[in-house]
């Protein structure tokens, strides 16, 4: 796919003709600061009609949301709560991310409680449709409502429910890093047919799982490759594999090595 320059958008109220192709608006959702003190907001990206943006693990191609918040104010921790994905196949690939709209729910833990979480964040992301536009935003959200999101909300329970099992699978030496095959628990295979793998080292190279059933079993099959390009260790218990169908969505934290 052509690929444009990296366009760079102000929080201030873009002007139309200041948008790049595909992107019709950008914001930080103002939310609500919860019981516990954090605060709610959420990265709302509205596109036009055909086009996509990326699911945090989109497979061999496209291009995550990256946040640097760096000029928030009492900032903690950080948590995004990512609604499960769809499957997109455009130009003979297939990747998992949202069409037309992505609601993106963050939790944000103060720094101290004594003050409240002002965000701001510049958000480099990118979408497509027969070309592909990488995009930085500058956003920063408003004053915290009174009550809940209803739309955060949605978003939220949209996550992938979270397994308390976990899939079998042999870890093997490859010659640029490990490749990992995760055979999933038979309870929960017939729940999608597209899989997601990954590390907590966002910096690995993961390529899109080939997969297959095995009996009543779904096995997914991943290269997994370092800045290094040389072999690595990895451990089982990082791993995150993600099991997704057009309507529902599970994941699983950790595998078995077989034969432990």
């Amino acid at each position: 796919m052509k690929t444009l320059a990296l366009l760079f958008i102000t929080a201030a109220p873009a002007l139309a003709q200041d948008l790049p192709p595909g992107l019709l608006s950008a914001e930080l959702l103002p939310g609500w600061t919860t019981s516990q003190g954090h605060r709610m907001t959420a990265l709302h990206l509205r596109l036009e009609p055909g086009w996509k943006t990326y699911w945090r693990s989109p497979g061999d191609a496209g291009v995550p949301p990256r946040f640097d918040w760096g000029g928030s104010q009492n900032l903690g921790e950080v948590r995004l709560m990512w609604p499960r994905p769809e499957v997109i196949e455009s130009g003979g690939e297939r990747t998992l991310g949202y069409h037309d709209e992505l609601v993106l729910p963050i939790e944000i833990a103060p720094a101290s409680h004594a003050a409240p979480v002002e965000p701001r964040a510049v958000v480099d992301f990118g979408i497509c449709q027969d070309i592909c536009v990488p995009v930085r935003v500058e956003l920063q959200a408003g004053p915290p409502g009174p009550m809940p999101d209803p739309v955060i909300e949605a978003a939220i329970a949209r996550q992938p429910e979270t397994s308390d099992r976990q899939p079998e699978c042999r870890i093997a030496r490859i010659k640029d890093g490990m490749q990992v095959t995760a055979t999933l628990p038979a309870a929960d295979s017939a729940r999608g047919d597209e899989v997601a793998m990954e590390l907590a080292d966002d910096e690995i190279w993961v390529s899109a799982p080939e997969t297959h059933a095995v009996g009543n079993r779904l096995t997914a099959q991943a290269e997994f490759v370092a800045a290094s390009g040389q072999p690595f260790p990895l451990d089982p218990g990082s791993l995150r594999v993600t099991l997704i169908g057009p309507d529902d969505a599970v994941e699983f934290q950790g595998c078995r090595v077989a034969g432990d």
